[in-house]
């Protein structure tokens, strides 16, 4: 069977602090009467990750011959056709990448996730690198990222029993198409009004240190703090430079936003009514804030068709594929390193 660009039912998930924003904003169809905090529009995980699941949680594909197929049956049947020189990745060889939208109401807890030596000294936890881009925002929303200078592991602890954590961390003002690099170790938190996109590497591990004295069903939410003081990333060490980069031409613009060992995110732009080639023999994930296209390749009677607030993913080997924008467009473009597996 001939593959072609997929999209998948996205996973609707009630949080605390989540709004109504992936409907008002992003045309999603949601639930009356619930705080929806995140939609994940690509997922891969094995049993027991996510929610003490027995089954394996993988996005179901909506469209096209291959409709009510999961994205980890693709990459068990078609390997190379998908994934092209893409490792799975761990044991269970699962899709390297997680792709969400979050809506923040609320401020988000404060919180860490796992590097790589935590994860390989505690089986159940998993490394989380990830990346935010702020799709819309309320006047005035930040997000914590990482510590002031000269906070030590000893005053942090204090602070988070006295209940101060916050005068430690570094807020930071938002604007909309910003992105920001949060990797394993960054102590961080989503702030209110905020509709961002995510990358991230494919966990669900998260330590919570603060939650702002939150109450939830009338208790407090639980805490980590002793595994998220082994995980935090004290050195006060500078961040790496990103190294952004910057092409434009006629119909199309294309910025880099992020890069890691696990992902590279740029953002591009397209005029309306550009037909081109898709350049492709890697599998790429767009994800759009902005405007309306599609994606038809031989052998497929029916073209992708994807717009706002949704996620596609083209495999690494489709016949002939071109791509059409219906109105102006704004996507993120996901890529993936190639060679041996991490993780």
């Amino acid at each position: 069977m001939s593959l072609y660009p997929l999209k998948f039912k996205p996973r609707l998930v009630e949080k605390i602090w989540g709004g109504r924003k992936l409907e008002t904003v992003l045309g999603k169809a949601l639930p009356p009467d619930k705080r929806i905090g995140e939609s994940w529009e690509l997922f891969d995980f094995p049993p027991g990750v996510v929610d003490q699941s027995g089954d394996w949680i993988s996005a179901e594909i909506v469209n096209g011959p291959l409709a009510g197929r999961t994205l980890h049956q693709l990459v068990t049947e078609f390997g190379a056709d998908l994934l092209g020189d893409v490792q799975p990745i761990g044991p269970h060889k699962q899709f390297p990448i997680l792709i969400k939208f979050l809506d923040a109401r609320e401020d988000l807890s404060v919180q860490v996730h796992p590097d790589q030596s935590y994860a390989a000294a505690n089986p159940h936890a998993h490394l989380k690198t990830e990346a935010w881009y702020v799709v819309q925002h309320d006047p005035n929303a930040r997000i914590y990222k990482g510590l002031r200078p000269g906070t030590s592991r000893e005053t942090f602890k204090q602070s988070i029993e006295q209940g101060t954590c916050e005068e430690h961390l570094a807020a930071l003002p938002v604007k909309e198409g910003q992105c920001f690099f949060l990797p394993s170790g960054t102590v961080h938190a989503l702030g209110a009004g905020i509709l961002a996109a995510e990358v991230q590497t494919p966990s669900d591990t998260t330590f919570r240190v603060y939650d702002f004295n939150r109450l939830e069903n009338g208790k407090s939410r639980t805490l980590h703090v002793e595994q998220a003081l082994a995980c935090i990333d004290f050195s006060s060490a500078p961040e790496p430079k990103q190294s952004r980069t910057h092409v434009a031409g006629f119909f199309t613009t294309v910025t880099r936003l992020c890069t890691s060992e696990f992902f590279k995110i740029e953002k591009v732009r397209f005029s309306e009514g550009v037909e081109e080639t898709v350049p492709y023999d890697e599998p790429v994930v767009w994800s759009m804030p902005e405007g309306e296209a599609q994606v038809r390749v031989d052998d497929i009677k029916e073209p992708t068709h994807f717009k706002r607030g949704e996620t596609i993913l083209l495999p690494a080997k489709m016949t002939n594929p071109m791509i059409k924008t219906i109105k102006d467009c704004v996507w993120l473009e996901v890529t993936f390193p190639t060679g041996p597996e991490i993780g």
